[in-house]
């Protein structure tokens, strides 16, 4: 039981630890992502903005060796044209308005269908379970498993019935977890993607021709490669100073402050997706409260083992932040994680605490990154084969 609440602070936890996401993402989340919260100051008392804001930072963290440490990464990925020609398509798929198809032929993956359907429990329709004018894309899981491949070699018209069974952990509705039902589903259009031509370019985007979408779709690409190249990177070196680094304590109003928004986070993503309180799904779940609290107390370190160590670091090398640098830093944070700019990212982010926290992590970074040696693994992916199958 308590596995599945530490698996959901972990992922709590991925906005406040991980620095990559690209622009496709950026697209597909920014508007529906993060709550929205009133705009926080970043900064302390001393107008300056810090990873974590105590007296005698030395009492909590002895900071390891972080100069001229040397890191071995894979090669950064080429970027070819089949990887080119993927994106595009997968663009097209997520981003565009997809267009009717004409001739009369059967539903295939990546189109958009439009379906009526009703479910039926036992012989009866179930609540929930059936909509008119529903837009579906095949291939994108949004329906339970069997759904969208059941309509797969079906054509405008048909009705088609779907024996499917609903999965054991179903938490939407968990009176339907394991059920057997049947779909009544018929077919009223099929839409396509958007092909790539001059003509479609020049009228839904901001380029001219389909080359230039084209080369602007590689250079997105080729950057989006380049920061996760260097985010991963930075997350190898910091982990090197993470390990060279002893924490010795740690503050505790920083770290009861942190356990309190962990948790308050944790019950507004509760309340949001499932409609039950924190405290009302530990119950469901058999988690106690003391599991619960020892899951806050560890995420809440891991956290703020960070903080300070990215501080220390900071202070070690004499940098300090007003709110003007930081809005820089922002800035440049977001366009390694593959935004446009600070006020984009801060749409993935409830808790602008976490946000400044990754901000300062990736200026620590970069004064570690600049004394680091950095070389590539020759290794190739053959002869690793080799080794592993020989083990």
């Amino acid at each position: 039981m308590k596995k599945k609440l530490v698996a959901l602070l972990l992922t709590v936890g991925v906005l406040g630890l991980a620095a990559g996401c690209s622009n496709e993402e950026e697209n597909e989340n920014t508007e529906n992502t993060a709550q929205e919260t009133e705009e926080e100051s970043v900064v302390n008392e001393e107008g300056l903005v810090v990873a974590v804001d105590v007296d005698n930072l030395e009492d909590y963290v002895t900071l390891g060796e972080y100069q001229n440490l040397t890191v071995e990464e894979e090669p950064k990925a080429e970027v070819t044209e089949e990887d080119v020609d993927s994106y595009i398509e997968r663009q097209l798929i997520n981003n565009y308005d997809p267009v009717e198809v004409t001739e009369d032929r059967a539903v295939q993956e990546n189109d958009t269908v439009n379906i009526d359907y009703t479910g039926y429990l036992d012989g009866e329709a179930f609540d929930g379970g059936s909509a008119q004018g529903q837009d579906l894309l095949i291939g994108s899981g949004s329906f339970i498993d069997g759904f969208e491949d059941g309509l797969i070699g079906h054509k405008k018209g048909e009705t088609v019935s779907l024996d499917l069974t609903f999965p054991e952990d179903y938490s939407p509705n968990p009176d339907l977890a394991g059920q057997a039902v049947v779909f009544e589903v018929t077919i009223n259009s099929i839409s396509e993607p958007a092909q790539l031509t001059d003509q479609w370019v020049a009228a839904n985007t901001d380029y001219s021709t389909a080359e230039e979408y084209r080369n602007a779709q590689k250079e997105s690409l080729v950057q989006q490669t380049d920061n996760e190249y260097e985010s991963q990177v930075k997350s190898d070196l910091f982990q090197q100073v993470t390990e060279n680094s002893e924490i010795k304590d740690y503050p505790e109003e920083a770290l009861n402050d942190l356990k309190t928004d962990i948790e308050t986070q944790m019950d507004n993503l509760y309340t949001s997706t499932y409609g039950v309180s924190l405290d009302e799904y530990l119950e469901s779940q058999g988690i106690s409260q003391e599991e619960a609290d020892q899951s806050f107390d560890e995420t809440a370190k891991s956290y703020l083992s960070q903080y300070m160590i990215t501080q220390a670091i900071l202070d070690a090398e004499g940098i300090t932040l007003t709110e003007a640098d930081y809005e820089k830093a922002l800035d440049e944070f977001a366009q390694l994680s593959g935004f446009s700019d600070g006020e984009a990212i801060k749409s993935m982010y409830s808790d602008m605490t976490v946000l400044k926290g990754n901000v300062l992590w990736n200026v620590a970074c970069d004064a570690i990154m600049s004394t680091a040696n950095i070389t590539e693994t020759t290794e190739t992916a053959e002869e690793t084969q080799t080794e592993e199958a020989a083990q």
